[in-house]
């Protein structure tokens, strides 16, 4: 079996990330989506939220399993036998830092990391900005799925 993993925090899932896990599912008979638990970041959803949207979003896939992550990555990878790591990039300026960890990961474990070039109508596109739009009441609704927008919509108003 062809396995690999798409890593990220995923708060909240855009469309730039399920662009990246639709063309990797399409390349491998299974895509584990790790979602990093990061304890020192509070971040706008809960990991537990992240993985229930993702799974929504990741459904008609077939061969996608969520999961999430505490530590190295590598480690993640060697406990479910995943070779590959495949990793999104937007612009030039990515490269830089996720060639620096490929080849740590690479050096610590034997872990291949596969970058897959952004689609240009998501590449300016980071969840950070997602958020930030969305809590000033910009429309980002062209920019994640609709049942993210929901939720989004939904936790944005209560504050």
């Amino acid at each position: 079996m062809r396995r690999a993993v798409c890593p990220g925090s995923f708060d909240p899932v855009t469309n730039g990330h399920l662009d990246i896990i639709a063309r990797a599912s399409k390349l491998y008979d299974v895509v584990h989506v790790a979602v990093m638990i990061n304890k020192s970041k509070q971040g706008l959803f809960t990991v537990d939220e992240r993985m229930d949207l993702l799974r929504q979003v990741t459904a008609e896939y077939g061969n996608v399993q969520v999961e999430s992550f505490h530590g190295l990555l590598v480690d993640f990878c060697k406990e479910r036998e995943i070779p590959a790591i495949v990793k999104g990039l937007r612009a030039v300026s990515d490269f830089d830092y996720e060639l620096q960890m490929a080849q740590m990961n690479n050096g610590l474990s034997g872990v291949e990391t596969l970058f897959v070039p952004t689609n240009p109508t998501y590449s300016f596109l980071s969840s950070s900005l997602v958020k930030e739009v969305a809590a000033w009441g910009g429309d980002v609704s062209h920019l994640v799925p609709p049942v993210v927008l929901q939720a989004l919509t939904e936790r944005l108003g209560r504050r």
